[in-house]
C-alpha cells in the first residue's frame, strides 16, 4: 500500500492515482464510499482554468469515458454525477438528487439538478434543497469555488446522515478534488480516506481539511 502523503487525527490522504490505492483497501474497512467523480471535465475548455486564473494541466485521464468497475468492489456507495454513466453501473432503486434552483423554469447555464447512484446505504430515493447558484447560495455564502465541480460542504453531511453511518464511521473518497467529503467527515466527527492525482487540488484540500479540524463540530446537517 502506498504510504499516506498527509495524515492529521482521524484523517488520511493519499496525493495518488486512486487504481493503485483501491485495491490495497479491504472491502470491510471502508464503512460507505461518497465521491464525485470527475467524468467529463478534460471535454470541457472552461475547466482548465481554476477560477483565480491559474492554468490546470489537462486531465488526460479524463479523456476517455469514465470507468466505475474499480468502485464496485465496495459494498456501500454513494457515487455523483452517476447519471452520467449510469449504463455502466448496476441497477438501483435508490437515487439521490441536489436540487440547487428554487423554481421552476429557472433560465441559468447549470443543471437544475444533480444525482447520485447508491448501493447499500441509502433506504430510499432522496432530495435536498440546496440553492447553489453562482453568487446565489444557501451556504459558503462569499467564498470562490476552487474546483470546477465542487459541491457544498452541506450536501456531503447531508449524504453522510442519510446513509445511516455509526459516529465514528471510516468515509473513503478516492476522488478527493478539493477535499469536500473530507471537511464534511471532520465537521461530523468521522474518518476519512481521501486519493487525489492532482497536486494542485491535494494541496487544497489539505489546507481545507486543516481548516476544518480547528472548528467545533457540528453534530447535524443544515
Amino acid at each position: 500500500m502506498p504510504d499516506p502523503t498527509w495524515q492529521s487525527g482521524d484523517v488520511t490522504l493519499y496525493r495518488a492515482d486512486c487504481l493503485d490505492v483501491l485495491p490495497t483497501l479491504a472491502e470491510g474497512s471502508i464503512d460507505v464510499v461518497v465521491t464525485d467523480p470527475p467524468y467529463g471535465i478534460g471535454y470541457d475548455a472552461s475547466h482548465k482554468k481554476y477560477k483565480n486564473g491559474i492554468v490546470r494541466a489537462e486531465a488526460t485521464w479524463d479523456k476517455r469515458p469514465f470507468d466505475p468497475s474499480p468502485l464496485l468492489r465496495f459494498p456501500h456507495l454513494i457515487i455523483w454525477g452517476a447519471n452520467c454513466f449510469a449504463s455502466r453501473l448496476p441497477d438501483s432503486p435508490v437515487w439521490l438528487s441536489w436540487i440547487k434552483t428554487t423554481r421552476n423554469y429557472a433560465k441559468v447555464r447549470q443543471a437544475d439538478f444533480e444525482m447520485a447512484w447508491t448501493r447499500g446505504c441509502v433506504h430510499r430515493p432522496q432530495a435536498f434543497r440546496h440553492l447553489w447558484i453562482g453568487a446565489y447560495r444557501d451556504s459558503e455564502s462569499g467564498i470562490r469555488n476552487v474546483h470546477p465541480t465542487q459541491k457544498p460542504i452541506a450536501l456531503m453531511r447531508w449524504c453522510l446522515e442519510v446513509a445511516n453511518l455509526p459516529g465514528d464511521a471510516l468515509i473513503l473518497d478516492p476522488f478527493m478534488g478539493s477535499g469536500t467529503t473530507g471537511v464534511a467527515c471532520v465537521q461530523t466527527g468521522r474518518k476519512f480516506i481521501g486519493v487525489e492525482i492532482d497536486e494542485g487540488y491535494f494541496d487544497i484540500a489539505v489546507k481545507r481539511i486543516k481548516e476544518a479540524q480547528m472548528q467545533p463540530l457540528l453534530l447535524r446537517v443544515e
